[in-house]
C-alpha cells in the first residue's frame, strides 16, 4: 500500500512574477507502512513510536486544527522549545499547512535568550517543554505580543499541566483531521531561524516556503543521496536549522524515513547500540560525535545496515576521516552550507570525486565563487570570500533576508553575491578550499557561538571590567570559547581558579550553557583599534599561532 504525505506549500507562483509551476512543491510519496515506517522514534525508557506519511498527515492537521482555533492565521509568528518529541515534527508540518511562521529554538536557551526571541519576533504563540516552560515565564512579563502558551511534557507520564500554559495534549483531542490546507506563495515566509554573529544579539533568518521547501531537494540528492528505501539518523538539536536541513525536508523530499532517539545526553555506546539494532542507512551527526566514537574498538560493532555517514557543522580533519574509515570502512562525507543556505558544496555524489583537504564543488543550480570584499570574483588559488552568486537569478535555497536588519543584510549581500563569511580558495579544477571564518564567529562541536553574547554575560558579572571573546584550538571540539578578561579591582586579589569556575557558572546561568567559556585568561590589557574596538582578530591569531608553534 503506498502511503503519501503530500502538503501544499505553494501553488500560486511568486509575487515577484518568477512564476513557478502550478503544482505541490513539498510532496512526500514512497512505500511506507508501520512495518517501513516514515518516522520512526525511540527514546532512553524503552518507548518506541513509528508513523507512515499518512500518520504524519492526519497528525499534522490536527494540529492545524489547533493552532487556528487559538486564533492564529498566516503570516503569525510561533516559537517552538522542544526536545526530539514526535510533536515537533507534527507542529513543523502543521505550520505548514496554516501559513504560520515557526521559529524553532534550542531547548538549551535561558530566560534572557528566550525573552530576546520573543521580542525580535513579536510572536504570537509558544510550544515548549517542562524546564523551557519555567524558564519563559521568568520574563513574559516583558513579552507583550505572546497571546498563547501550549505545554507538551517530555516523559511519556507527563501531565502537561502547569499553570497559565494550555495543555496541547488534550486540546488536540478535540481538533478535527479535515483540515484544509491555507494557500501560500513560494515567496511567503515559512521558518525563522536565530543565528549567532560577532556584532550583536542573533539574528532571524527567514526562509520561504520555496527556499527550504524546494531547496532541499538539493540537499537530499547531492548531499545525503537518500531513497524512499532509506532510513537517515540525523542527531542536530531541534534548535538548529541542520534538524530542519536533514530530520525533516531533505529526508521527506525523497521519502526516506527519519529516525528519532529522544536522549537527554549524548552517549558513544548507546548511539553504536542504535547503529548495531536498527537498520539506519544514513548517519548525520557533528565532528565532535565521530571523535568519540573513533575512541572505541569500531571493530567490534556490526552495524545493519550504514552505507553513508556525514560530519556536519564544522570542517572534518582528515585524521579523523582515517580513523573513521580504519574503524567502520566507511568513507566520512562532508558537506558545506549555513542556517542562511541549503546544501552549497560538498563531495558525497558521483559527478565529484574527493580530493584530499577539500571540500568539494558545489551542487547542480549554485555558482560557488571566492571574491573580494566588494563581490569580485578572484582568480583561482587566492584566498577569498567563500560566496553564492545570487545575481540576476537567485538560488532557490538561499534565504531572503535577516529580519528587520537591512544592515547586516545589505552586509552579506556585495554585488552579485552573498557573502557566506567563510574564507576560502578555489583551484583550477573548481575545487574548494576551506581556509576559516572571516568574522569571529566561533565554531565548535556543531554549535555556532557569537562572542558578543559571551562578552555581554561576562560583564554583567562585577569581578569583570573588560572581556574580550575568541576561538581557542581544542583536540576534541575543533575550537572552544576562549575569554580573555580584564578584573576589576575589587577582584584582583582574588583566587583566580576558584574565580573562573564562578564565571564558567555564571554564563552557563546567564545563556545557553554551551557557550560558556571553557578557556579563561585575566589580561592586563587588551588590543584595541585606534578608536578603541577591541581587536579580537589579534587576540585570536596569537592563539591559533601558539598551537600551531605547539604542535610543529
Amino acid at each position: 500500500m503506498i502511503m503519501f504525505l503530500m502538503l501544499q506549500v505553494t501553488g500560486l507562483g511568486s509575487r515577484k512574477g518568477n512564476k513557478l509551476p502550478q503544482k505541490k512543491l513539498f510532496s512526500i510519496t514512497g512505500r511506507r507502512d508501520i512495518s517501513n515506517p516514515a518516522f520512526w522514534w525511540i527514546d532512553d525508557h524503552g518507548y518506541e513510536k513509528k508513523f507512515n506519511f499518512q500518520d504524519l498527515s492526519a497528525e499534522s492537521k490536527r494540529v492545524a486544527d489547533l493552532l487556528t482555533k487559538l486564533g492564529l492565521k498566516k503570516g503569525d509568528k510561533l516559537l517552538v522549545i522542544l526536545p526530539r518529541l514526535p510533536e515537533w515534527w507534527f507542529i513543523n508540518l502543521a505550520c505548514i499547512r496554516t501559513g504560520i511562521i515557526i521559529s524553532p529554538c534550542t531547548t538549551l536557551l535561558r530566560a534572557n535568550d528566550i525573552q530576546k526571541r520573543l521580542l525580535s519576533s513579536k510572536a504570537k504563540c509558544i510550544i515548549a517543554d517542562d524546564p523551557s516552560s519555567i524558564t519563559v515565564d521568568q520574563v513574559l512579563g516583558d513579552c507583550p505580543e505572546l497571546k498563547n502558551k501550549l505545554l507538551i511534557s517530555s516523559s511519556e507520564n507527563g501531565t502537561d499541566d502547569r499553570k497559565g500554559w494550555l495543555n496541547f495534549k488534550h486540546l488536540l483531542k478535540h481538533c478535527d483531521g479535515n483540515f484544509e490546507n491555507i494557500k501560500t506563495l513560494s515567496d511567503d515566509a515559512m521558518m525563522l531561524f536565530f543565528t549567532s554573529g560577532t556584532t550583536g544579539f542573533p539574528k532571524m533568518v527567514e526562509h520561504t516556503h520555496a527556499t527550504y521547501g524546494i531547496g532541499h531537494k538539493l540537499t537530499a540528492d547531492y548531499f545525503l543521496r537518500v531513497t524512499d528505501k532509506d532510513v537517515i539518523w540525523n542527531m542536530s538539536d531541534t534548535g538548529w536549522a541542520k534538524c530542519a536541513w536533514s530530520s525533516l525536508f531533505a529526508p521527506w523530499n525523497n521519502g526516506a524515513c527519519v529516525f528519532v532517539h529522544h536522549t537527554a545526553r549524548f552517549d558513544p555506546k548507546a548511539m553504536l547500540h542504535n547503529l548495531c539494532q536498527y537498520p539506519i542507512t544514513h548517519l548525520c551527526t557533528a565532528p565532535t560525535a565521530y571523535r568519540s566514537l573513533v575512541k572505541l574498538p569500531l571493530s567490534h560493532y556490526k552495524f545493519q545496515a550504514l552505507k553513508y555517514s556525514f560530519g556536519a557543522g564544522e570542517p572534518v580533519n582528515p585524521e579523523l576521516k582515517t580513523e573513521w574509515f580504519d574503524g567502520t570502512g566507511l568513507d566520512l562525507y562532508e558537506g558545506y552550507g549555513q542556517t542562511e543556505t541549503t546544501f552549497i558544496c560538498g563531495t558525497n555524489y558521483p559527478e565529484v570525486k574527493s580530493r584530499d583537504g577539500s571540500m568539494g564543488k558545489p551542487p547542480p543550480g549554485i555558482d560557488l565563487q571566492i571574491v573580494d570584499d566588494n563581490g569580485q570574483v578572484l582568480d583561482p588559488g587566492t584566498e577569498g570570500n567563500i560566496a553564492v552568486r545570487c545575481k540576476p537569478n537567485k538560488p532557490v535555497g538561499l534565504f531572503t533576508c535577516y529580519l528587520n536588519d537591512k544592515e547586516r543584510t545589505d552586509f552579506v549581500f556585495k554585488g552579485d553575491f552573498y557573502l557566506t563569511g567563510d574564507r576560502g580558495q578555489m583551484d583550477g579544477d573548481g575545487y574548494f578550499y576551506f581556509v576559516g571564518r572571516a568574522d569571529d564567529v566561533i565554531l565548535s562541536a556543531g554549535y555556532r557561538i557569537g562572542p558578543f553574547e559571551v562578552e555581554s554575560a561576562l560583564l554583567e558579572h562585577p569581578s569583570v571590567l573588560e572581556s574580550a571573546v575568541v576561538s581557542s584550538p581544542d583536540k576534541e571540539r575543533g575550537e572552544v570559547v576562549k575569554a580573555f578578561i580584564i578584573l576589576t579591582e575589587d577582584y584582583k586579589q582574588n583566587d583566580l581558579t576558584d574565580l573562573i569556575t564562578e564565571l564558567q557558572n555564571y554564563v552557563k546561568s546567564t545563556t545557553a550553557p554551551y557557550k560558556y567559556p571553557r578557556k579563561i585568561e585575566f589580561v592586563e590589557t587588551l588590543p584595541k583599534t585606534v578608536s578603541g574596538k577591541i581587536r579580537r582578530i589579534e587576540l585570536r591569531n596569537n592563539e591559533w599561532k601558539h598551537h600551531r608553534q605547539a604542535s610543529s
